[in-house]
């Protein structure tokens, strides 16, 4: 007669090797390149008429209600309060604008002892070259925070920088950083292929 061994659990060794690699190894390995030898007029481009965009200071954006213009330097940022259904069109810039404040460095903020970061002052740069080193910076930020959990700090509670989330483990909130970069990085992804194919 045969005994048949129970199944073993699964080990949560290791998965912060694992969370990090998810979006690490797809950000070294495809994202980040496809965004090498962007243009400024590119970086800027608006595919259909009255994108949200990152625009020089005082140059008028889309006219929808509560509309804003955000920014703390020569450039600002389109927004609206509330947000018009369905929301403008956003192009390369402004998803840049959005991965750099909202995605990364509001969380690094929070975090990872970064330096405070919001839509309404931060500096947005006038560059596809610009918006890139601010992109990497905080990239580089976060992931190193990341990493620096551990195992343990994967399981520790957000706490209240993420409101109704604040007892949600950690390792909810990096999943949802992953999955908001590669979202967002495959949009501008796209808006690349359509900007090398214009014909206009």
């Amino acid at each position: 007669m045969t005994t048949q061994r129970a199944p073993e659990a699964t080990s949560l060794a290791g998965w912060n090797a694992r969370i990090l690699d998810q979006l690490d190894f797809h950000w070294r390995t495809a994202l980040r390149p496809r965004m090498e030898g962007m243009t400024d007029h590119e970086y800027r481009w608006e595919p259909v008429p009255d994108c949200w965009n990152v625009r020089p200071r005082g140059e008028a954006g889309p006219a929808v209600e509560g509309a804003v213009a955000a920014g703390g330097g020569d450039y600002t940022i389109d927004f609206a309060f509330p947000e018009p259904t369905p929301p403008p069109v956003t192009t390369i810039a402004w998803r840049l604008g959005h991965l750099i404040v909202g995605v990364f460095g509001a969380r690094n903020a929070s975090h990872f002892g970064g330096a405070e970061i919001d839509y309404e002052t931060h500096v947005y740069a006038g560059t596809a070259a610009g918006a890139l080193d601010q992109l990497d910076a905080v990239y580089e930020q976060w992931i190193a925070g990341v990493r620096g959990l551990g195992e343990d700090g994967l399981a520790r509670p957000c706490g209240p920088a993420e409101g109704p989330y604040g007892e949600s483990p950690l390792a909810d909130l990096v999943l949802h950083i992953n999955r908001e970069a590669i979202h967002h990085g495959a949009e501008i992804a796209l808006l690349r292929d359509l900007y090398a194919h214009r014909t206009n």
